[in-house]
């Protein structure tokens, strides 16, 4: 097997293909994480300025077996990102062949993460349960063998968690007291204003998450980017500001599972937005973030803008919320405390991910 290095504009073409071949006769894959990787590997966008991304095919004899990217962002200056990562089953030691590309290309760096697509914002994790199942939208799935590619790389593990609207929402209204604080206000934000909200949204980000495992800081112009393939998707209540004395000190973002729309691995398109228009009939959304400045951690502002997002969740039965590494402890412990106030029990994670690390 060799690794082959894509220089065209027009090889993205290759680069998707391999994706989509190895997934076919898959009934749970989506393909609707196709706009992202358009956004960092086919086009100059804001992310391309400050990042430099090699795509690469694998080919064993003439048949292309595996696809993947590697990313050198100058934010998170350590690390070589392996990104968008796809392979068929029994191809042995291929991350022989990962390393090999890296040391070449970037031979100044030593570290190595497996599974992170260029910023946490667009997406992470190698998905290593529920492989029978349609992954939300914005989680990532793969086949079940993959994690075996890098078992001899550290995983950080990450999880998410499950829960009931019904359960949730009696524990929401239950604590309504607890969330006062002096000159606080909620907000959805205002869509005629994209590019200034967006702009909060990032800074809030950039102070929130500083801490957070391979969080790298964002430039405004990369989430105003992100918002645009869904722009005619979200509704105004799916991001929320929380502020206090008119000063932004937290967000709340969450979404429907758009994977509910189709049932092939294509993305979505036009005609799905309109269906979703017409009939918004998705039975479960997803808890992607909420991400509140040190200041205001652990204080009543998270349970304000769940109450203000209750107001906008009629009709879902069930939520996903994470995913959270589990180093990030207070992250962890709040989700664990509300999972054992709504069920009387200890929680167990839903879906499990992992990237994968290494030295060279």
């Amino acid at each position: 097997m060799k690794a082959e290095l894509l220089t065209r504009k027009k090889d993205f073409l290759t680069f998707k293909k391999v994706g989509s071949d190895v997934y076919k006769g898959n009934k749970h894959y989506r393909g609707t994480g196709s706009s992202i990787e358009k956004l960092l590997l086919k086009s100059s966008g804001a992310f391309s300025k400050h990042a430099t991304i090699k795509t690469f095919v694998v080919r064993d004899q003439n048949n292309l077996v595996a696809r993947f990217a590697l990313i050198h962002d100058q934010y998170l200056a350590d690390y070589i990102q392996v990104s968008f990562f796809e392979a068929y089953e029994g191809l042995g030691d291929i991350f022989s062949i990962i390393k090999k590309c890296a040391k070449l290309h970037f031979p100044e760096l030593n570290k190595i993460v497996v599974g992170l697509n260029g910023h946490l914002n667009y997406g992470a994790g190698i998905l290593l349960n529920r492989f029978d199942e349609t992954p939300l939208f914005g989680l990532p799935y793969n086949h079940d063998y993959y994690a075996d590619y890098f078992k001899d790389l550290t995983p950080r593990k990450m999880v998410s968690y499950k829960f009931s609207m019904e359960v949730y929402s009696q524990w929401a209204e239950s604590y309504k007291s607890f969330r006062k604080i002096d000159g606080l206000s909620v907000r959805f934000i205002n869509k005629k204003n994209i590019k200034r909200e967006s702009a909060i949204y990032t800074e809030l980000n950039n102070k929130a998450f500083k801490e957070h495992p391979y969080w790298a800081s964002r430039d405004p112009e990369e989430d105003l980017e992100l918002f645009a393939p869904f722009r005619h998707l979200l509704n105004k209540e799916n991001l929320i500001f929380a502020e206090v004395n008119g000063e932004p000190v937290g967000f709340f973002l969450w979404y429907p599972d758009f994977n509910d729309l189709i049932s092939s691995q294509r993305d979505l398109n036009i005609f799905d937005v309109l269906k979703y228009r017409i009939n918004p009939s998705i039975d479960t959304f997803r808890f992607a973030e909420i991400g509140i400045i040190p200041k205001y951690q652990r204080s009543p502002v998270a349970l304000a803008l769940i109450d203000k997002g209750l107001t906008a969740m009629k009709g879902y039965n069930y939520f996903e919320v994470g995913f959270i590494f589990k180093e990030n402890k207070a992250s962890l412990a709040f989700v664990k405390r509300v999972y054992q106030r709504c069920y009387g029990k200890e929680p167990k994670p839903y879906r499990e991910f992992a990237v994968f690390e290494t030295a060279i």
